[in-house]
């Protein structure tokens, strides 16, 4: 790619691929999403077919989002959803945003490194599948963007995502010319009005006959939207019939009443390209419409998108776990919604503001803020705390008046202060900031104070969830070995990593246990939960192994008066157990199994397989149970793999299937360093935006020279 104009180049190379891509499957809307340099969230780059505000809900999305988009890159595979239905089964979030008929793909875009990824939407009465032929263009369309971002990297210019969505034409392909006149002279002619919208929703053309049964002049509506330049029009109804006709691309009518009783028929006709309206009057009242609305005073009106985005942000906090969640769906969601640059979310805590996270701030600031009291009058917080009234401050004038120091120590031009409250009780204050004077609408601070109770919600639930955990995790670390023991002539290296979804602590323990100078005990569990009940009973079953493991127990045997302990206790709970018992002198591991996954085997020059160790049942669930022996050669240069279910099961995937990948993990991995051999084999964890069960991994290698001294 020749790079004559830089980056504008690059975004008119993609912007053109985009369109290209859009006609050739047919698709209604198509959008270019970029990864962040963290690659933290998808940023929307481009998009044509639809107008820039329809976007908002998505303009950044978490790579963790329950999201096509984000499904997308994290799978590394093409989502495919063929109806509303569907849609709303599998994103839900997206379907409260989009509740219109359609189909929509979601394709990674991955080149040298994971780029982003393509989305296409197509309107109603599209088939259930995709055919053959729009996969392989998605497919090719996918490889173009992934070349061109390519490029622009390699050259030294890599692309980025700008600050606000481009929005592109589709042209509905080649159409014969025609003279201007004799088109409106033909749309004169035809009874009733004519108008056509652009994609913005802007009137580009209207016929007499239509100026006149809209009551305004040609020159009063070209170039304005209906809802904005015809008061009587103004109903987020109307609005939504237009969205829909847009999205859907099917002919939509609705009736609606020109003040005092002048009703009229509106028949919207979309495309690629905008839409044409025939108006025509109804003749009598309608009996089921409602009465007409009263034109409204200066205040903006409230518009179908912002619904539909404050029910989209609703939906993502209900899905925030921790407080760095709703920190985060504030700063990547939130604050574009409504234009801000700036973010100031505190907590209240002993009778002071303690910021939780912040955006568009420099340290100095967020230090100088951090920690003031409650009834602060340095800032509105204060006030707006203690009154549960948010306060909006357009200029810095306006706060002067009354906080003389505050717009001084910011360094903003404009302020929403929207208290958190939850039954009464102060949760905290979020304070959305912007880089110049901004007016507050009148919607802007309905729906602001109306999201200002769902975060408050979600913080406090968050801030609960925290402790909660932290109590939790510091449980489960004091319960897993804090190191391993050194074992002459054994090479070890271990890895826990935590779910990442609910309460972040499982029942997952691994152990190494020397018996003797030339033999030691390698242990791997799994129990029932991932709760404090579970890890608790974890530490009781490390304790009752460390009791029972003894030079010369059998592993069997050790298992037996485990699982006994375990009947006794009656913890309604149960476990996994791989007991595998290591005798460097005589060169034998002896193994046994209670319902684990089975070990991984590599010998040298061999390949690495799941070694077959018959299993007896779970610890915890049959009285007197006992447990099969194993018995294989400690050769030199072997690696024993021992792990639980976390790194192999996959939904949709048969789990031997997983331990044969995981076997060829190990089999790549190779090499004397046995912590870069956990890393490659903690890498094929399974993929998505959060994992659901922790992980053990218990690696052990008998080095290939000399037993050392």
């Amino acid at each position: 790619m020749t790079r004559p104009g830089g980056p504008a180049t690059d975004a008119d190379a993609l912007g053109a691929a985009l369109v290209d891509t859009v006609r050739r499957t047919g698709a209604g809307v198509g959008a270019l999403f970029l990864l962040t340099p963290d690659e933290r969230i998808l940023c929307l780059d481009v998009m044509c077919g639809v107008p820039s505000g329809f976007a908002d809900p998505w303009s950044r999305v978490p790579v963790t989002a329950p999201a096509p988009v984000a499904d997308a890159v994290t799978r590394e595979r093409l989502v495919w959803v063929g109806s509303h239905e569907e849609l709303a089964r599998s994103y839900p979030r997206s379907a409260v945003a989009l509740p219109f008929p359609l189909a929509l793909a979601a394709a990674p875009v991955t080149g040298i490194r994971r780029w982003g990824s393509l989305l296409l939407m197509w309107p109603s009465g599209h088939a259930d599948r995709m055919t053959r032929r729009e996969q392989g263009h998605v497919a090719t369309s996918c490889r173009r963007l992934a070349r061109l971002l390519d490029e622009a990297a390699e050259s030294g210019h890599p692309y980025t995502c700008g600050d606000r969505p481009r929005v592109l034409p589709v042209e509905a392909g080649h159409r014969a010319t025609q003279p201007p006149l004799a088109a409106a002279d033909f749309a004169e002619r035809l009874p009733g009005g004519s108008c056509a919208l652009d994609l913005e929703g802007r009137f580009s053309f209207i016929t007499s006959g239509g100026a006149e049964l809209l009551g305004r002049s040609v020159e009063q509506l070209l170039g304005t939207r209906p809802w904005q330049s015809l008061p009587w029009l103004d109903d987020p109804v109307y609005e939504d019939r237009y969205r829909a006709a847009v999205l859907s691309r099917r002919p939509v009518s609705f009736t609606g009443c020109r003040p005092p009783d002048g009703w009229l028929d509106f028949h919207l006709y979309p495309d690629a390209s905008g839409m044409s309206v025939r108006i025509v009057p109804t003749g009598a009242t309608p009996t089921d419409a409602p009465a007409p609305p009263a034109p409204r005073a200066a205040s903006a009106p409230t518009r179908p998108g912002h619904l539909y985005q404050l029910l989209h942000l609703a939906a993502a906090l209900t899905e925030v776990v921790g407080v760095q969640d709703v920190v985060d769906l504030v700063a990547d969601q939130v604050m574009p919604a409504f234009g801000a640059q700036g973010l100031v979310l505190s907590a209240a805590e002993a009778g002071q503001l303690r910021i939780t996270g912040h955006r568009g701030y420099p340290a100095a600031v967020i230090e100088r803020l951090d920690g003031l009291p409650l009834e602060t009058g340095f800032t509105p917080a204060g006030q707006a705390l203690a009154t549960g009234i948010p306060s909006f401050f357009a200029d810095p004038s306006e706060m002067a008046r009354i906080y003389p120091e505050a717009p001084r120590v910011s360094g903003k031009q404009a302020w929403a202060f929207l208290p958190l409250i939850v039954s009464g009780r102060p949760v905290g204050c979020c304070v959305l900031t912007y880089e110049r004077p901004h007016a507050f609408s009148a919607e802007e601070r309905a729906v602001m104070t109306s999201l200002a109770g769902l975060i408050a919600q979600a913080l406090d639930r968050a801030r609960l969830y925290d402790t909660k955990h932290q109590l939790a995790h510091g449980l489960q670390q004091a319960l897993l070995p804090h190191r391993l023991p050194d074992i002459d002539g054994l090479d070890v290296a271990a890895r826990y990593l935590p779910a990442t979804r609910g309460m972040d602590i499982g029942g997952d323990f691994y152990d190494l246990i020397p018996l003797g100078r030339t033999a030691a005990a390698a242990v791997i569990g799994d129990v029932q939960g991932h709760n404090v009940a579970a890890a608790a009973l974890m530490g009781q079953i490390r304790t009752a192994v460390h009791a029972h493991a003894s030079p010369g127990a059998r592993p069997d045997e050790v298992l037996f008066k485990t699982n006994q302990l375990l009947i006794d206790l009656d913890p309604g709970l149960f476990s996994s157990c791989l007991y595998a018992n290591i005798d460097l002198e005589r060169g034998l591991v002896c193994l046994a199994n209670a319902g684990h996954p089975p070990p991984l085997l590599c010998r040298p020059g061999r390949r690495a397989h799941p070694l077959a160790v018959p299993a007896g049942p779970l610890l915890g669930v049959v009285p007197g149970a006992t447990y099969p022996v194993t018995e294989i050669p400690l050769v030199r240069g072997m690696t024993l793999v021992l792990y639980t279910d976390g790194l192999v099961e996959t939904p949709g995937t048969d789990i031997e299937v997983s331990i044969d990948r995981l076997a060829d993990s190990l089999a790549r991995a190779g090499g004397d360093d046995l912590d870069r051999v956990v890393e490659a084999l903690v890498r094929q964890a399974p993929a998505g935006r959060q994992r659901t069960d922790d992980i053990a991994l218990l690696v052990l290698r008998r080095p290939a020279g000399p037993q050392r001294e």
